[in-house]
């Protein structure tokens, strides 16, 4: 069934990528440069690696029940800390050590409102999805601070053949498909989605449960807000991570993830983020006005939603099965 899902969110990421061959012939074109890996598709993985890796952590999320509104805004508290220790002096390793410590304490602090004080998830995160943007302009000044650090810079623009932010976000993927797919953790994770209630009485830690997903995805949060400041080499609080716990939420909607929880599919999250990521450059290949921009994207979105909706499916699938009506005649000469 889960495959039957991904079919239409794969056929719009080869339409747009058809439509940017279209106009841009080069569009699928790679190239090898001093051992680098460069291309439009690179380019599309490298944009979007922050996007994936929010992705990640908030499929988890959403497949126990929860959403987290404020992942966007971890981001930039990352950045912020990233940056400003490293302005400061300070060297990258305690730079980055400290900004992903200060994420766990902020996915603690989700967890423990979500799971122990019994808050809403989206209400207890928007706590945090405000006050966090302040929290960064706080630690900023209000400013945008810049740093030159070539340690630093490799987190989110260095190379190992493919940017080193492809391979960040692949590999986080990858480990938490085999931590949650090999072991019971993810038959856990959808038990608490599917029955919170149930899955307590059967003997699941539930809220142990919702409080890790909850610090994993600050944790994923944080990596991006690295690499969202690592690649300009600036912290700033205003515009880093603003909206992409939208993109990373439509990217786990569009790959298969039920918002009702009990469900989730990590391979549908990858193809959901490169459809947004894909989305955003196609944009601006095929010149669509700014004004618009984000207009044609929740078309394009509302779009693929809707064709893989259940009742869309149903419908299709009807017509399919639907037999060959008999002719008048033969139906009142069998009568």
């Amino acid at each position: 069934m889960m495959r039957g899902r991904l079919l239409w969110p794969l056929i719009a990421l080869a339409g747009l990528i058809l439509l940017n061959v279209v106009y841009t012939p080069s569009f699928v074109e790679l190239r090898i440069q001093d051992g680098h890996l460069y291309g439009s598709l690179v380019d599309i993985l490298r944009n979007g690696a922050p996007t994936m890796l929010i992705a990640v952590g908030m499929t988890l999320v959403i497949a126990t029940r929860g959403i987290d509104l404020s992942v966007g805004a971890v981001a930039a508290i990352a950045g912020a800390i990233g940056c400003t220790w490293i302005a400061d002096g300070g060297n990258v390793a305690t730079a980055v050590l400290l900004a992903l410590g200060a994420c766990v304490l902020l996915g603690l602090w989700n967890g423990f409102l979500v799971s122990v004080v019994g808050i809403q998830p989206i209400i207890a995160t928007l706590v945090l999805m405000t006050a966090g943007r302040g929290a960064a302009m706080l630690l900023t000044e209000g400013q945008i601070v810049t740093i030159s650090n070539p340690a630093y810079r490799k987190i989110g623009a260095g190379f190992l053949v493919l940017p080193i932010a492809i391979l960040i976000s692949l590999a986080v993927l990858g480990g938490v498909a085999l931590l949650t797919r090999r072991t019971a953790l993810g038959m856990l994770i959808e038990a608490v989605g599917a029955n919170p209630e149930a899955s307590k009485l059967a003997g699941v830690r539930s809220r142990t449960i919702t409080w890790t997903v909850y610090v994993f995805a600050a944790l994923c949060a944080g990596v991006a807000g690295l690499m969202i400041s690592s690649n300009v080499s600036a912290a700033d609080a205003n515009n880093a991570g603003l909206w992409i716990e939208m993109d990373a939420i439509l990217a786990v909607v569009i790959g298969g993830t039920s918002l009702a929880g009990g469900r989730y599919s990590l391979a549908g999250t990858l193809v959901g983020a490169l459809v947004i990521q894909t989305l955003t450059t196609t944009v601006y290949t095929i010149g669509v006005p700014t004004n618009v921009t984000l207009l044609f994207k929740a078309v394009v979105v509302i779009l693929v939603c809707l064709l893989q909706s259940p009742r869309m499916a149903r419908v299709v699938a009807g017509r399919r099965k639907s037999p060959v009506s008999a002719p008048r005649s033969e139906k009142v000469a069998a009568g």
